[in-house]
């Protein structure tokens, strides 16, 4: 799955989630201490994202044809594999690593740079492992929730791992040298993600009376379900990732 598809069903399941959520009064989150510091870093993403992002992705999303982007999501998609396969390896999984190289050779050569994904279409599936699963399953605890602008939620052992992931990728070894290149395939790799979170802005503003916490949960929801590959049980360090809870409840009145 593509990274912002994963967040569309993140936001989806805290819908869910949210609307099952009791009538409790808000507790503090023990996942969030910063949450003061990180409502702010939010506010100045979300100015962000009104001003620059969001027209930049829609308009990316309506001038570049469908067929263009998915080659687009696959070229930068067969960098990360590099990152995807080693962390499958260092979390002990040689076959779902193995299955990585083999798509990172075959989309490489046969899907010209990774432009076309020839290697799904021999059943080689597309893993989701980063080094912030590594860091838990090597036992790293999550640490507290981060909001960074631009990068978007995070937790401290998620945003380490990033770092490592980002440094490992070959394409931006490939163009360190050449300002103007790194800098526009940035700017590209920036518009595709965001365009691709289009589709979910309207749940959110829809759904989420407390957009901030809304976010926070399915992030935070999303990243445990990840490091447990999706089985049921908890991770070591889930106990304190929250359900959604709007900030005020609706109230409802009735006729005497």
């Amino acid at each position: 799955m593509k990274p912002y598809q994963n967040l569309l069903i993140a936001l989806s399941s805290a819908v869910l989630l949210g609307g099952c959520a009791s009538n409790a009064q808000r507790a503090p989150i023990a996942a969030d201490p910063l949450e003061g510091l990180n409502r702010t870093l939010f506010g100045v993403h979300e100015g962000i994202d009104k001003v620059a992002l969001k027209p930049l992705a829609q308009g990316y999303d309506a001038a570049v044809p469908l067929p263009a982007k998915m080659s687009i999501g696959n070229f930068f998609g067969n960098f990360r594999g590099v990152a995807q396969s080693g962390n499958a390896f260092l979390q002990g999984k040689g076959e779902e690593g193995a299955n990585g190289l083999a798509r990172l050779f075959i989309n490489s050569t046969l899907g010209i740079f990774g432009l076309f994904d020839v290697a799904s279409e021999m059943g080689l599936y597309e893993g989701e492992e980063d080094f912030g699963q590594t860091l838990a399953v090597w036992g790293v605890p999550s640490g507290p929730y981060l909001f960074v602008p631009l990068l978007g939620p995070n937790t401290g052992r998620d945003l380490a791992g990033w770092s490592v992931d980002q440094y490992v990728n070959p394409l931006w070894h490939q163009v360190d040298d050449q300002p103007a290149l790194r800098n526009s395939l940035t700017g590209v790799s920036a518009a595709h993600l965001r365009a691709g979170l289009l589709p979910a802005d309207q749940l959110v503003e829809e759904a989420a009376l407390d957009k901030y916490a809304y976010i926070r949960a399915a992030y935070l929801q999303r990243r445990a379900s990840l490091v447990r590959d999706g089985k049921p049980g908890a991770a070591e360090d889930e106990e304190n990732v929250p359900v959604y809870e709007p900030a005020v409840e609706p109230t409802s009145t009735s006729a005497e």
